[in-house]
């Protein structure tokens, strides 16, 4: 990229962040300034822009900079998705090929399904929600997969906190409703999005576990629901939980 092409503000405020990040017990304003090479009071306006969108933190009590939650989370998830998308994507073709639909590969991240990576359909009308793309996750059969490993106090939790986030007629909105699909999926080993996102699509979904026997991700297949007949659900099912269990030793991990 040329220099012409840089945007400046976005430049400096990410140089900071470096900066701080750089050192372990974080830099007053004026030090931040002297090794920016800016002024004290653009760097205050830069450091307050990052520390509202959560990438750094003020230490009130000795005015020090840090590096905010929001930046681990960054730096979390390019970890997370570079240890688990290697090792997936084999298996997320051979899931694409069996059930010729769309496959992914999703995590958790604050109330929301993230997909890291997918293997599309060859059908020529596919469902597509690519990399990077954000699904509450009470909207995604990848998503309840994953929270139904939890207790059913954390999943109260995770509603109090985030609320139900209702896309289509179908979506879950009701305490008892999430519960009862929780013990749902328990029991069977996967769960299904029933056009719960978007209206004619459907997605079965199976968790992967980690080495410790905590939930690592999901992968799921998506398809139109005029495809996704219950009898063509069922037979994705079976081939998600095969292959979900089979990443799943793959990667070193193990259900608890």
């Amino acid at each position: 990229m040329s220099d012409g092409q840089v945007v400046q503000s976005v430049d400096r405020a990410l140089r900071l962040l470096e900066l701080v990040a750089a050192e372990a017990d974080g830099l007053r304003l004026s030090e931040v300034a002297r090794r920016a090479g800016l002024a004290p009071s653009t760097t205050h306006r830069l450091l307050t822009t990052l520390e509202q969108r959560g990438f750094l933190q003020c230490d009130a009590a000795t005015g020090t900079w840090h590096v905010g939650r929001k930046a681990h989370a960054v730096g979390a998830a390019y970890v997370l998705s570079r240890n688990l998308v290697a090792p997936a994507v084999p298996f997320l073709r051979r899931l694409r090929d069996a059930t010729r639909e769309t496959a992914n590969l999703g995590v958790i991240e604050d109330g929301e399904v993230i997909t890291i990576s997918q293997a599309e359909s060859r059908e020529i009308m596919r469902a597509i929600s690519p990399p990077g793309g954000r699904v509450p996750v009470l909207c995604s059969g990848m998503g309840k997969a994953i929270l139904a490993t939890r207790s059913d106090e954390d999943v109260d939790r995770m509603i109090r906190r985030h609320g139900f986030r209702a896309a289509t007629a179908h979506s879950l909105t009701r305490p008892e409703a999430v519960q009862a699909e929780m013990a749902r999926i328990r029991q069977q080993g996967w769960a299904l999005d029933d056009e719960e996102y978007v209206i004619g699509l459907r997605c079965v979904a199976a968790v992967v576990w980690g080495p410790e026997g905590e939930p690592a991700c999901a992968i799921s297949v998506s398809g139109l629901a005029a495809r996704m007949t219950p009898e063509k659900v069922l037979r994705c099912a079976e081939v998600v939980t095969r292959i979900a269990t089979e990443l799943t030793q793959a990667m070193g991990g193990k259900a608890p």
